[in-house]
């Protein structure tokens, strides 16, 4: 077919010991690499396959051009099967939701070492690929984020899992605004192994080539360690400042309160002289009211639970939000019509009926998709 463009690479590369590096390119540069129902599907096929391979000792991932690793999930396939069947199940949306689900289950499960090379922005379903990594890698240019507050969703992906093991409530802050950080806070929120120059993907995935690889896990685990300290030496120098550990202690100040509305309010009204928090207010403030009750309940509801019951709960509320209208107007606002004026459900979040955020949290169904994890 002419122009014709594979949406993920899968390549094998022989290593020095004959077992091959697996290795996975996310390859729609023009859409930062935005995942699709047909590319979840493959890589949960391949994943399945090198999982039981013995002559795959670990498997790399990456995204292809200089920009993303992945921007998140292509959410206007999603906005289409939203508004295609209104309150009904979004069969697109919901089939998209599970697929992509397991695959990063699967990631996180997987035994083998999973490197991730997280360079240039890493948002939304990004940061589920990325943080079910086993060896995490931040670059100069990483971008990270988890911003559905601003089209009506939530941080799913194991957000519900892993934001809610980052220090103090910097989890629940950044998955209300939305707010961007870099590599150094990657490292502080416990989401990176390693800090790693850019310039040096390509000596990286050579190296691993080259390694002679163990017939134990826990051995091969301990060479991409060894591997990768090389590289995390030679980059320290680049390592930017971060954001997140320097506003700790407001951002606790912002977030102790005894109910969820009052936080939300606490972080919408928050005078700072740190430009950071002023931006990430200003995010939660024009986002959409309802997720952020939503997104402060997810969080309350998954503390402690173990990651396969957190993406079964996900998958719970994403298929009730996708079923409602507030993301398909949020949706609508940012990238379809672009005014960047949604027309939020209610104007504030002390205005959201609690029978409401119930109803997102009952199940539609008899059965969860992701029963079988």
């Amino acid at each position: 077919m002419t122009g014709y463009v594979e949406e993920v690479l899968f390549a094998e590369r022989r290593s020095a010991s004959g077992p091959a590096v697996g290795v996975i390119t996310l390859n729609v540069e023009k859409t930062l690499n935005s995942l699709t129902l047909n590319m979840v599907e493959l890589m949960l096929v391949k994943l399945r396959e090198w999982r039981e391979r013995s002559d795959i000792a670990c498997v790399f991932i990456h995204g292809a051009g200089e920009k993303a690793l992945c921007a998140g999930g292509d959410v206007q396939a999603l906005y289409k099967s939203s508004i295609d069947q209104p309150g009904g199940p979004c069969e697109y949306a919901e089939a998209f939701f599970e697929q992509e689900y397991r695959v990063d289950y699967l990631l996180h499960q997987f035994d083998k070492p999973v490197i991730v090379w997280g360079h240039g922005i890493v948002m939304g379903g990004g940061m589920g690929v990325f943080a079910a990594g086993s060896y995490r890698v931040v670059t100069e240019r990483t971008r990270l984020a988890m911003p559905e507050i601003t089209i009506g969703l939530y941080p799913d992906v194991g957000g519900s899992y892993f934001l809610n093991r980052m220090p103090g409530h910097s989890g629940l802050f950044l998955a209300l605004t939305g707010a961007s950080f870099n590599a150094a806070d990657a490292r502080y929120l416990g989401l990176a192994e390693g800090f790693i120059e850019h310039q040096y993907a390509g000596e990286v995935l050579n190296a691993l080539a080259d390694t002679a690889w163990s017939t134990g896990v826990a051995d091969n685990h301990e060479r991409v360690f060894d591997l990768m300290a090389g590289f995390v030496a030679r980059s320290k120098a680049a390592l930017p400042a971060g954001n997140v550990e320097a506003a700790a202690t407001e951002i606790e100040a912002l977030c102790t309160a005894d109910d969820d509305v009052t936080v939300i309010n606490n972080i919408i009204a928050a005078q700072s002289e740190n430009p950071w928090i002023q931006k990430a207010a200003a995010t939660l403030a024009s986002g959409s009211p309802l997720s952020a009750r939503l997104i402060a309940e997810q969080i309350q509801r998954c503390k402690g639970l173990s990651l396969k019951a957190a993406f079964q709960a996900e998958a719970l509320l994403s298929t009730t939000i996708i079923r409602q209208p507030e993301f398909a107007e949020g949706v609508r606002a940012l990238l379809i019509d672009k005014d960047k004026n949604p027309v939020w459900q209610h104007a504030s979040p002390a205005e959201v009926p609690q029978a409401l955020i119930e109803h997102h949290f009952t199940a539609p169904w008899s059965e969860n998709p992701l029963h079988d994890l």
